[in-house]
């Protein structure tokens, strides 16, 4: 396997240390480990190594497996999460909460000048909060299992679409390098965002030349 190689992939993802399962595209394992979201598609992803499609650390230990075989995969936070950043835990008054109706409490998921973080104490008129991701500082351990190469194009095609624009009900067809893709919604891609998706699609798919959504 090497970099731009599309693959179909299962994997399982648990915080070494608690051995408690955060990440999962097994159905089973979701439910078995009280996870799952009845929202969420379930079963193997198609994914293009190198792009980020999964963790940092994971997409790098793609690079030279086969397909096939089982692999167990231990990551450090640098290959997972990151490290915790002290600069990311910050008091914030209690009364900034109270005039948006919130009742601040240790555990609450919070939303402050478009940062996410959790709400860790709560003291008189301070608020602790963490912006860190939930995961930062931890090491994580990797079951996974590459199941094959993905080689139609549109295929490929469907699995970034579906991938970047978080969309279900997705339509593609290419002919002659002309590539027509139906996403069935209501209003058109933003300008900026199609001409991204356009330019990362001909990138890893060389075949198509040409684009056109509708």
């Amino acid at each position: 396997m090497k970099k731009g190689d599309f693959v179909e992939l299962e994997y399982t993802g648990k915080i070494k240390d608690m051995d408690i399962v955060f990440d999962t595209t097994s159905e089973k394992e979701a439910k078995e480990n009280n996870i799952h979201d009845a929202k969420a598609s379930y079963g193997p992803i198609i994914i293009c190594i190198g792009q980020g499609h999964v963790i940092k650390g994971l997409d790098e230990e793609l690079e030279g497996k086969e397909p096939g075989k089982k692999y167990h995969i231990e990551l450090s936070p640098e290959q997972g999460f990151g490290k915790k950043n002290a600069k990311l835990i910050q008091l914030v008054a209690t009364s900034k909460f109270i005039k948006q109706k919130i009742n601040p409490m240790p555990g609450l998921q919070v939303n402050i000048d478009g940062m996410i973080g959790m709400i860790r104490t709560v003291s008189g008129g301070r608020t602790l909060v963490d912006f860190n991701h939930p995961l930062a500082g931890k090491e994580l351990v990797y079951d996974f299992k590459i199941n094959k190469i993905i080689k139609d194009d549109e295929e490929k095609l469907m699995a970034l679409l579906k991938l970047q624009l978080n969309l279900k009900d997705i339509k593609a067809d290419i002919k002659e390098g002309n590539a027509t893709v139906s996403l069935n919604i209501k209003q058109e891609l933003p300008k900026p965002i199609e001409e991204k998706l356009t330019k990362n699609i001909k990138e890893l798919i060389p075949l198509i030349k040409k684009i056109k959504f509708k």
